[in-house]
């Protein structure tokens, strides 16, 4: 039998992202969007898709070269509003079931999103952001403003975003849209930014969170509101010392549910479900004893638009589903207001969605294996029914071969327990040894696990086994394992890893041990430095949006001056803290050949941490080389620019191939 070939980082023009499912109100039909790159833009195109849950037919809605999100279902099913950025700026689009070409329904001047339906279908909810001159009535300017250069007044710690550059005045705000009269409302203003969240069933309230922290730079709180439509006043549900997000209604508005914590661990500790009882007022955490993180904390580099489903209720107002991260795994649980829960879901994958028909027991999954990138699949979840829909990528991997990911556990420091998966090289032959590439994740909270993951297929494709292990600081094993990294960062997290690499060499007789290479990215790249700079175990490295020096990472990050304090216990005022655990201060007992990559706008780990090393290395004459990736921020393998994301993997496939 001829062997069929692994993939290519070109193999990813090919390959589809199924995301964000959304069932109709009957339960009868799905919308969703599907994501793939434009080989001759070289950009990401998605479009819309409508698939019928009765007879499974599928068919594409939108068209173009544009991305399309955030579909979402009219209350009477007969059409739909979605986000779209054809006309540049992302506005809001309306298209009705029957067929028939989108309806732009917002014009405004810097854009709208997350549109929100009112339960009688006849208005619209939408974000919305504004300066202070500028009106909701105020449309694009047709013509590109030509703006001359000036200088940036910084005033504020949180003056940049990897995500958006540096900030502007902008604040965003809440509107209304009349979809018959076409009439616009703002319904908050002022000085603090409003992220809206739902529409109660009975058209009483709409949900929203706000930090209303006067100093920014020292808060990092998140309150729920209620705002009343009938006479515009706002109640605050939480009490300001916590983070709240993704804001849900029972059917009958009795309560509302929503995910967060009062940050007891900073950001290492684990979301949770709260209730409220709006009759009563009364807000309870549901979730308190229960020790898994709320939602997708799963560590991937393929899917594109997915989006967090958030609690869903069952028609009798006292049932609901949600999303939790479990050892290597995200799945669904049942719980109910009297506070049992009931696992529903719970295999060996990755579900980066799900969408129930209002008030019921049925749905739509979105799932990925480490062998199945991404499908969405029908579910009875009281029943235990499921059956695939969709097959996007079926054509792009019939003739490839998906490494399955073999999961153990091991002995970590101090005698935890940790979990890894192994991945045997494509075409794998017993009898002969292998080089084997240990993968390390970003974070620290996340978490590896059974999902498909892009960067490990390419390696295993070119004959490496590839080994990835949660080391302590990983979600899904509890609080206290995933708080266990701060203020020892270096420490047990490091012994974790090797533990994890003397393991996987006992366990697996076809390793050669005398060619080992790591790599990893944000904290994984950090420990990749850490590590070269502690044994001369890996004959080759690859360190990615990496952390070297502790003490100017403390000023230049966007998160910097708060993330120091939070993970490593130190600030300005304990340079030698900060500089004990700097892989940077380690250079000079750096042997492995080491690849540096890092992106030019990445402000979440700026570049001149990879600038430093790179010098240092180069002043000692080490094996080194830099690659620097223009007009990329810290998501370049994730989401970053298309040819330069499979440049990327092209550096680290050939390095390892020089070195190993």
């Amino acid at each position: 039998m001829e062997r069929k070939n692994g993939i290519s980082p070109e193999d990813l023009y090919e390959l589809k992202s199924a995301a964000d499912p959304n069932v109709s109100p009957d339960g009868t039909r799905l919308l969703y969007i599907q994501t793939h790159i434009d080989k001759e833009k070289k950009e990401y195109v998605s479009n819309l898709y409508h698939l019928d849950l009765q007879t499974k037919e599928s068919h594409q809605w939108t068209y173009g070269k544009d991305r399309v999100s955030s579909p979402r279902w009219s209350p009477d099913g007969n059409k739909a509003a979605f986000v779209s950025n054809r006309s540049s700026l992302n506005q809001i689009y309306v298209i009705p079931l029957a067929g028939g070409e989108a309806m732009q329904v917002t014009k405004c001047k810097n854009g709208a999103s997350n549109p929100v339906w009112s339960p009688c279908g006849k208005k619209l909810a939408f974000t919305v952001s504004l300066e202070d001159s500028e009106t909701l009535e105020q449309e694009p300017s047709k013509e590109a403003e030509k703006k001359e250069l000036e200088p940036l007044e910084v005033e504020r710690m949180k003056y940049k975003s990897d995500a958006q550059g540096f900030l502007n005045d902008r604040k965003t705000y809440i509107a209304v849209i009349d979809l018959e009269t076409f009439e616009l409302s703002q319904l908050t203003s002022g000085r603090h930014d409003a992220q809206l969240q739902s529409w109660s069933p009975d058209g009483k309230y709409i949900a929203y969170t706000c930090d209303e922290a006067e100093d920014k730079d020292f808060s990092f709180q998140n309150d729920v509101f209620l705002y009343e439509l009938e006479n515009g006043a706002s109640k605050k549900v939480t009490e300001g010392s916590g983070v709240y997000w993704q804001a849900t209604w029972s059917p009958d508005s009795s309560y509302l549910s929503f995910i967060g914590h009062l940050q007891e661990f900073r950001n290492a500790t684990h979301p949770k479900i709260w209730l409220y009882q709006l009759k009563e007022g009364e807000l309870s955490c549901f979730s308190e004893a229960f020790d898994a993180p709320i939602g997708d904390q799963m560590v991937g580099d393929f899917h594109q638009g997915a989006a967090s489903p958030g609690v869903q209720w069952t028609e009798d107002n006292e049932g609901f589903y949600f999303l939790a991260t479990d050892n290597g795994n995200t799945a669904i649980y049942y719980g109910n207001v009297s506070g049992e829960i009931y696992p529903s879901i719970v295999e060996n994958q990755h579900i980066y969605g799900f969408s129930l028909a209002p008030g019921k027991h049925h749905g739509v999954v979105a799932i990925s294996t480490p062998t199945m990138p991404g499908e969405l699949f029908a579910v009875s979840l009281d029943q235990g029914g499921i059956e695939q829909l969709t097959n996007v990528n079926g054509d792009a991997l019939a003739n490839k071969e998906l490494v399955q990911a073999e999961v153990f556990e091991f002995e970590g420091a101090e005698g935890w327990k940790v979990q890894g998966w192994m991945m045997k090289p494509a075409g794998f032959e017993e009898g002969k040894k292998y080089p084997m590439i240990l993968e390390i994740h970003g974070g620290p909270h996340a978490m590896y696990g059974n999902t498909f993951m892009n960067e490990f297929q390419i390696l295993a494709a070119q004959g490496y086994a590839v080994l990835f292990v949660n080391p302590r600081g990983s979600h899904g094993y509890g609080q206290d394992f995933v708080d266990a990294v701060r203020g020892d960062y270096g420490g047990n997290d490091y012994n974790d890893i090797m533990h994890g690499v003397d393991h996987a060499l006992k366990t697996f007789d076809f390793i050669d041990e005398t060619r080992l290479g790591v790599t990893g990215g944000s904290y994984g790249g950090f420990m990749t430095n850490w590590i070269v700079g502690h044994t001369d175990r890996f004959k080759a490295a690859v360190t990615q949006r990496c952390i070297s020096n502790w003490i100017s990472f403390y000023g230049v990050s966007d998160i910097g001056y708060y993330f120091s304090e939070w993970q490593i216990g130190a600030d300005l005022n304990d340079i030698e803290k900060l500089w004990k655990h700097s892989p940077i201060a380690y250079v000079n007992q750096i042997k492995t050949p080491l690849l540096i990559i890092h992106s030019e706008k990445d402000y979440r780990c700026p570049i001149e941490q990879s600038e430093q090393l790179f010098i240092a290395l180069k002043r000692q004459k080490k094996e080194t080389k830099f690659i620097r990736f223009p007009e990329s921020n810290h998501e370049l393998s994730r989401s970053g620019k298309p040819a330069l994301r499979m440049k990327r993997l092209e550096y680290i496939r050939d390095w390892f191939k020089d070195y190993l």
